[in-house]
């Protein structure tokens, strides 16, 4: 399976090129980097899932960023970091709403048949395909740790 994915960075990082919107033509070439650095290290081709979860992980680096510049009072590193995710968050699918996503671990608990802790292996396997980046998989095991255990 090909990326749509890839040629998508690689056009809007030329059009970033051509208009001069350095910021954008930043977080364009980190990603394709990131992407880059995978394929080159593992001797493969990503495709779009698998693109999805890179942007995924830099999504999620830049929101604990965010956490720690904020406890320290770097205002202004925050702003960047925000700025980075909105660039980011328009190469992932739309996310999922709170609703959205409990439905789909409830469904997803009741289809592996998990009854206790020990099971979100199970559970964590069949929700990951179906969540990569339209939510945040912290919250996600949070919520499958909530309902198992209880």
């Amino acid at each position: 399976m090909s990326s749509t994915l890839k040629p998508q960075l690689t056009s809007d990082m030329k059009s970033s090129m051509k208009s001069g919107d350095k910021h954008r033509l930043g977080v364009v070439r980190l990603i394709l980097a990131a992407i880059k650095q995978i394929e080159v290290d593992e001797r493969i081709e990503l495709d779009d899932t698998r693109i999805l979860a890179v942007l995924d992980k830099m999504a999620k680096q830049r929101r604990e960023s965010i956490s720690h510049y904020s406890d320290a009072g770097r205002e202004d590193l925050v702003a960047v970091e925000q700025a980075e995710i909105e660039i980011i968050k328009e190469y992932l699918p739309e996310a999922l709403s709170d609703a959205e996503i409990n439905d789909i671990v409830e469904k997803s608990i009741t289809d592996s048949g998990a009854e206790s802790i020990k099971d979100m292996g199970k559970v964590m396997g069949l929700l990951k395909p179906q969540l990569q980046g339209r939510a945040d998989m912290g919250k996600v095991s949070q919520l499958i740790k909530s309902r198992l255990s209880a």
